[in-house]
């Protein structure tokens, strides 16, 4: 019995290692998509057309496993209820559609490991942005995080070691990536509050029914790219980036987190996210030539501890 514990545990951790470095690769990922390699080879995709383009994947895939595993499950494609379709909606704007856009032009941007360095002060949006949404209480020591991750931040945009990339165009990409973090904090305190509010709702159906609106969403925004142009010839390296943004990041490692998160609890499993932005940073410099600096080491250090200070706080005041 306890080698069979030690070997899930193990397979568990091992699994959300593999999270870890595929959420951090879709840095590089993103900003090759949305650059391309040098300014001598631009991406041939607009960043919504990408977008657009990755959750079509994301949607073929989340279809194909409904139909050939969800509905014996009892799950369902889409909401029937019309309030659940108004909270589905909103999380479907923020989630998917805002937050992939910000994300998409924010790449074209900044560098890939300042991004992905930047985007971990999210839980600290979470937890403030619960205040007026959930009702929860704002502590000093929570104020104090706050001030620390946002100092995180400014050390990673304002020193950053990638120079080649002028600072007026890294503080557009920057101020986009921050403001996606945003979204997806609002998103994760709109998923509490539905599945507070429909118990029978699982959280794979609500990721699955606002993929798909978000995803209809991205589609003006995607004909106003092409309109009047030809359309995009993506290369097979951009085609196969597609893929894996939408089969592995989005649909794989969500479903491999959760799986993590059910077999070793919420708290141990969140502590791989810390890893992202290191994976991050290394893909960066890998497969894009991104420089690493002292001052990239120090802003995730202070984003880090402002996260944890605001995290304990919120568990103290919730329990």
């Amino acid at each position: 019995m306890a080698s069979t514990s030690w070997r899930n545990d193990f397979s568990t951790h091992l699994l959300l290692l593999m999270v870890a470095i595929i959420w951090g690769s879709t840095w590089s990922a993103g900003r090759f998509l949305s650059f391309g390699l040098d300014e001598g080879n631009r991406a041939a995709l607009e960043p919504a057309t990408a977008a657009w383009l990755r959750y079509a994947v994301v949607v073929i895939t989340f279809v194909a496993w409904f139909i050939v595993i969800g509905r014996s499950r009892g799950l369902s494609l889409l909401p029937a209820n019309r309030e659940v379709w108004k909270l589905i909606s909103w999380l479907a704007l923020l989630g998917t559609m805002v937050y992939q856009l910000l994300f998409m032009h924010g790449m074209r941007w900044t560098a890939a490991g300042d991004a992905s360095l930047i985007i971990p002060i999210n839980p600290v949006f979470t937890v403030l942005l619960a205040s007026p949404m959930l009702g929860q209480k704002i502590s000093k020591r929570m104020g104090a995080g706050l001030l620390i991750g946002i100092a995180g931040v400014l050390v990673v945009v304002g020193w950053s070691p990638n120079t080649e990339i002028p600072l007026e165009h890294r503080l557009i990409g920057d101020s986009m990536i921050v403001l996606a973090a945003l979204c997806w904090a609002a998103t994760s305190n709109l998923t509490k509050i539905t599945l507070a509010r429909y118990e029978d709702i699982s959280t794979l159906e609500i990721v699955i029914w606002y993929s798909i609106v978000g995803w209809v969403m991205l589609t003006p925004w995607m004909l106003v790219e092409l309109w009047g142009s030809k359309l995009p010839e993506p290369s097979w390296e951009e085609w196969a980036t597609i893929c894996y943004l939408g089969v592995f990041s989005t649909v794989l490692g969500y479903a491999w987190f959760a799986r993590g998160i059910d077999r070793i609890g919420p708290t141990s499993a969140a502590s791989y996210v810390f890893l992202v932005p290191v994976f991050g940073v290394l893909s960066g410099w890998v497969f894009l030539g991104e420089k690493i600096g002292l001052s990239m080491i120090l802003g995730f250090f202070l984003i880090v501890i402002g996260v944890k200070e605001v995290q304990a706080e919120s568990e103290k005041l919730a329990g």
